[in-house]
């Protein structure tokens, strides 16, 4: 433990008051069963993502909201709660933060290999899991070598070897076991164990031919999640299940269609299953936050269409429980009431994340080296940048920071969408700066020399876990977009002097610099749209000399657009960019992806294209705040006469533009 993390993290994973370590009570099913009942608990965990451990390795410090090792904890309270436990995982293990690419990139995976997150599953005594859809990303050689080291059966029944599906699904002819039917022993209410066999069937999101196409083609085919349920539930029963448990690594959508990447809720509804484990869109349920408006989708009770269901959050943020009363029927075991719960491993308090678990010293231990191999990896430079990274201008000028996030959505799904119906229509991206001063201060800014760029730079370019995503829009909605985005400028007043050009109320990551069209901002026209997204001045059009391919945009002409699922969930209130809108959810999060296209690219060139800027206002300037050390950085903007106004507030430097 000494060499795991340095003094301050180390405190901070041991750190927390450990709830779990207070009074143990039985569930109600376990302290209530009768001699003919037997409470089973099931509990799970989904899309870890290799975060083992509670540290964040693109920021390079320890987080109080991750980590299998913290979840550990949780497991072992949760299992004295009920008389029979077991324990299971419902995919996404092997990506998604930098100890896994460090072991696919970097050490390798030989044959005899224990990868990290098996040394972690293994010590926890998992007894099941499936795929989930990035245990793809590496290869099919680099999954078998991980999963050889697994103690426990991975099961899906949707993935196939080969290139054809058969007439029968039970005919497929498939990558790995469709189910497994555990034997075990429960204790019943008189104490008394009983046999009883628990089927456990797996799915995986057929999107993977899409996602990883290019390591998959030619090798493997997916077959629709509830085609292969239903095909193959019939089956397990009649070798003799008790019960079924379904582990769908898919997440929940009541609209029903064909290869649906989140078919859970349609999973639920097959015959003979009896309870759902899902996962895949990170989110929370039961509970009072995600999932409350779909029809037949029971949140609070945690059941959908009238069976019980969990997802388990993320990255261990959170422990799935299913609570299931089982009765004897002759000698048949069938559920008779059923709870659920997703339990998490800290709180917020006082706008701070609080842990309530401490670690599983054992996973500590087992990880050490894996731990300190990642940070040396992550503090390595992984390619170069040929221009300073910097955001010191990023609210008033086209922006480095800003500019290689646009360039890295746009050659991620320029990749994914050329298979795709939408493989001719114009692809555009949308990006905000994120470290732009403000509330957080004079020093809260990019600042990344030309040179190397190391893995945890991108935590500099890109501070949230958001995942990508596409929309649909026409060209009309992308003026409007950007009107939107203008709201963060102040209405200026043509030929007056030194005006405050921003609105400190509008957040900077509300700001979206739209790449592949050009344009500029009309500062004496006032803001169409609020810092909240209401209509202002509905007759204002900020947005002028909007092109397109060097021409004025067609406002009916139809464009996808690269952005996060913040924005393209509707988050800022922007005009008509919603849910609705998506045509794309990507697995990966804008993180993954910066660090992929640096990757690609060798050496990266951030520099900033200058497709946006301020239409001339004679004899007028404004002024605006901005880190001291901009001053470094004046010339490399050329888009703007920029001259140094002073000293402003609480450390910022104050600086002036002549429009």
């Amino acid at each position: 433990m000494s060499q795991l993390l340095h003094p301050v993290s180390r405190r901070s994973l041991l750190a927390g008051a450990a709830a779990t370590g207070a009074l143990i009570m039985l569930h109600p099913f376990s302290a209530r069963a009768q001699a003919n009942q037997a409470h089973l608990r099931i509990m799970e965990t989904t899309d870890i993502h290799v975060n083992v451990l509670p540290y964040d390795y693109y920021a390079d410090k320890a987080n109080d909201t991750m980590g299998l090792s913290r979840t550990a904890s949780l497991i072992d309270a949760v299992r004295k709660e009920a008389v029979n436990s077991m324990l299971i995982d419902n995919g996404d293990l092997l990506q998604g933060n930098p100890m896994g690419d460090y072991i696919a990139y970097e050490k390798g995976m030989q044959d005899g290999d224990l990868h990290p997150i098996m040394k972690g599953m293994n010590l926890l005594g998992y007894e099941c899991s499936t795929l989930g859809n990035h245990e793809f990303n590496y290869g099919l050689s680099f999954l078998d070598k991980v999963l050889a080291g697994a103690n426990f059966p991975f099961v899906c029944a949707n993935l196939i070897r080969g290139t054809q599906l058969a007439a029968n699904p039970r005919d497929d002819k498939l990558y790995l076991k469709p189910y497994v039917i555990l034997d075990k022993k429960i204790k019943d209410g008189s104490g008394a164990e009983q046999p009883i066999k628990i089927g456990i069937i797996g799915f995986v999101p057929p999107q993977i031919m899409v996602w990883d196409l290019k390591n998959l083609e030619g090798n493997v085919k997916t077959r629709d999640i509830v085609d292969a349920a239903k095909a193959w539930v019939p089956e397990i029963k009649e070798q003799g299940a008790d019960i079924v448990i379904a582990l769908s690594h898919s997440g929940i959508d009541v609209k029903q269609g064909d290869m649906m990447e989140n078919a859970s809720f349609f999973v639920a509804g097959v015959e003979g299953i009896d309870a759902v484990f899902t996962g895949h869109q990170h989110l929370v349920f039961p509970g009072k936050k995600d999932f409350q408006s779909l029809e037949a989708v029971d949140t609070e009770k945690g059941t959908l269409q009238g069976k019980p269901a969990v997802m388990g959050g993320f990255w261990g943020s959170h422990m799935g429980l299913i609570d299931l009363l089982l009765e004897r029927d002759g000698s048949k075991w069938r559920v008779v009431s059923a709870t659920s719960e997703a339990r998490p491993i800290y709180e917020r308090v006082d706008n701070k994340n609080k842990a309530t678990v401490n670690d599983d010293k054992r996973i500590i231990a087992a990880l050490e080296q894996d731990h300190e191999a990642t940070l040396a990896y992550v503090r390595r430079p992984v390619g170069k940048t040929s221009a300073p990274l910097y955001s010191y201008f990023a609210l008033v000028a086209d922006d480095p920071s800003v500019q290689i996030v646009n360039q890295a959505q746009s050659w991620y799904l320029k990749d994914i969408l050329k298979s795709t119906q939408w493989k001719d229509v114009p692809l555009l991206s949308a990006a905000a700066p994120f470290k732009a001063g403000g509330r957080s201060g004079a020093d809260y800014y990019t600042d990344v020399p030309v040179g190397d760029i190391a893995i945890k730079n991108v935590a500099d370019l890109y501070l949230y876990p958001n995942t990508v995503r596409a929309v649909e829009i026409t060209g009309a909605q992308v003026k409007e977009w950007l009107e939107m985005s203008a709201g963060i400028f102040n209405r200026i007043e043509a030929g007056k002097a030194d005006e405050p050009l921003i609105n400190t109320d509008f957040p900077s990551y509300n700001f979206d610099v739209i790449d592949g069209v050009s344009y500029k901002i009309d500062l004496s026209q006032p803001p169409k749209y609020d810092a909240k997204g209401g209509l202002a001045n509905a007759g204002s059009n900020r947005i002028v000399d909007l092109m397109f391919d060097g021409k004025p945009i067609d406002p009916a002409a139809k464009f996808v657009v690269a952005t996060n699922n913040y924005r393209a969930g509707g988050g800022g209130n922007f005009p008509d960019i919603n849910a609705s809108k998506i045509i794309y959810e990507a697995p990966d999060t804008n993180r993954d992806v910066i660090v992929r296209y640096i990757i690609s690219e060798g050496t990266i060139n951030p520099s900033a294209d200058d497709n946006w800027s301020f239409a001339p206002l004679a004899g007028t300037s404004v002024v605006f705040e901005t880190g001291p050390k901009a001053k470094d950085f004046i010339a490399e903007v050329k888009s703007l006469k920029i001259e140094p106004a002073g000293e402003g507030e609480a450390g910022f430097a104050k600086y002036r533009i002549a429009l």
